[in-house]
């Protein structure tokens, strides 16, 4: 999957038009490119993610998300997922103690992640 990307502050930045984020392979490969590029927290946009990712039933959520916790990296939604949370308790739930934790979040904008990892 080529990567369409930024770095800014340890942070790779996924540019919101580029291809979807919809196997485990991409997510080796985002892996494999924060890692080259030294970034700790990757900051993949809404627009950037198969929808079957909000579907929690699909396992794609858990897959990309235990990658990262495996690899000691931080995976940032970022984007508005109301209308996902809205179909979905699981989802809604699991949104609400991600962002309790330290490893998976999801913030609305990037001026939220930038204030979240100021803290």
């Amino acid at each position: 999957m080529p990567i369409e990307r930024s770095v800014r502050d340890r942070v790779l930045h996924l540019d919101p038009d580029g291809p979807l984020m919809s196997s485990s392979d991409d997510t080796n490969d985002l892996i494999g490119d924060a890692w080259a590029n030294r970034c700790d927290t990757v900051a993949v946009p809404v627009a950037r993610l198969d929808p079957r990712f909000f579907d929690l039933a699909s396992g794609l959520a858990g897959t990309v998300a235990q990658k990262f916790v495996n690899y000691r990296l931080r995976l940032v939604v970022v984007g508005d997922i109301t209308a996902h949370e809205a179909a979905s308790r699981a989802l809604r739930d699991w949104v609400r103690e991600s962002n309790r934790g330290d490893h998976i979040w999801f913030l609305p904008d990037d001026a939220a992640l930038a204030e979240r990892l100021r803290a």
